[in-house]
């Protein structure tokens, strides 16, 4: 273990243990867990999961640690769930030699003619680290983005390992999706089941507060017009409904886009709702909506449920594949 790392690791899962700042969520066992998950990730002691840092490898390794807890089996590197993310990368500015992590956890299949379809769930690690100062905070926590989505995927994971869907459901958490995506591209370039088998992408990002564009138990499904995805799933038990706020692009800006451009059919579903903490030190465990994020991920159980038993297959819209 990288040194440090294992210091680090202990003090937040202790840290883990406390109470959040605000415990506004109630008192069951979904809430006990989300108010654990994300009292770890986005904590000051992970100094805000930079991309590609120390920091961002103890996120990977929780996260990891949590699937084998649940009975997911490994799909990274060597029998186990990180998956090494090195080489020369895709930047804003350029190519650039690069360093990140992904975990990748997999739940086979029980059905012989679906257990090949994968429904892969997603969401990203990283957030912006230690920056500038603002009101005496350096830390950029990332609470809501992106603590909350990967909060979200290990609860559909703990749903789906006690109920063994037809389809195998793969899990994964991309790092650097903060700095363009590298986790997303190797992931790619090196997937852990053939990409033409992976039927749907959900991605989930910053659902850690509800969006006063839309009602309060609703979430948002970014490019819902692009598929019949987010209908099917709405006609199936979940609150989505389209992005109120397609001038922001939100379909362009999570991991799920690169997916779309491979072929996927991808989308990332999300409550944002243009809050002032975005990318600010005060997206921090004190402005979590508890309640808002339990009722989110527990609306999502059902219809995933549904997708990772069904033979339906989402197809684009003609003329809006990416």
């Amino acid at each position: 273990m990288i040194p440090g790392i294992k210091f680090l690791l202990f003090a937040a899962l202790f840290i883990a243990g406390q109470a959040p700042a605000q415990d506004t969520a109630k008192p069951d066992a979904l809430g006990n867990h989300i108010q654990g998950e994300l009292s770890f990730l986005a904590d000051d002691a992970l100094k805000g999961r930079g991309s590609g840092t120390a920091d961002e490898m103890v996120a990977a390794v929780y996260l990891a640690s949590q699937l084998r807890e649940l009975g997911i089996q490994p799909a990274g590197d060597h029998g186990g769930y990180i998956q090494d993310v090195s080489g020369t990368f895709r930047f804003y500015n350029g190519p650039k030699q690069w360093h990140t992590r992904n975990v990748i956890g997999m739940l086979p299949g029980r059905d012989e003619k679906l257990r090949n379809e994968v429904i892969l769930l997603t969401a990203h690690l990283d957030h912006l680290g230690v920056g500038k100062p603002l009101n005496g905070d350096e830390i950029y926590n990332g609470a809501d983005d992106d603590a909350s989505g990967c909060v979200a995927v290990l609860e559909l994971a703990r749903y789906l390992a006690q109920r063994k869907s037809k389809r195998t459901v793969l899990f994964a958490f991309f790092g650097s999706e903060e700095t363009g995506g590298q986790g997303n591209q190797f992931f790619l370039e090196h997937p852990p089941t053939p990409l033409k088998n992976i039927v749907a992408n959900l991605e989930f990002e910053m659902i850690g507060r509800a969006d006063s564009a839309v009602k309060s138990d609703e979430l948002w499904l970014t490019g819902f017009d692009r598929s019949n995805l987010g209908q099917e799933l709405a006609k199936h038990g979940a609150k989505l409904v389209a992005d109120p706020h397609p001038d922001q692009n939100f379909f362009q800006r999570s991991d799920n886009f690169a997916l779309a451009k491979r072929g996927i059919v991808a989308h990332t579903i999300s409550s944002f709702g243009l809050h002032k903490d975005y990318h600010q030190p005060s997206d921090d465990l004190a402005h979590i909506d508890f309640k808002h994020i339990e009722q989110a991920v527990e609306s999502m159980f059902k219809p995933v449920e549904w997708l990772a038993n069904s033979e339906f297959r989402p197809e684009w819209v003609a003329g809006k594949k990416p």
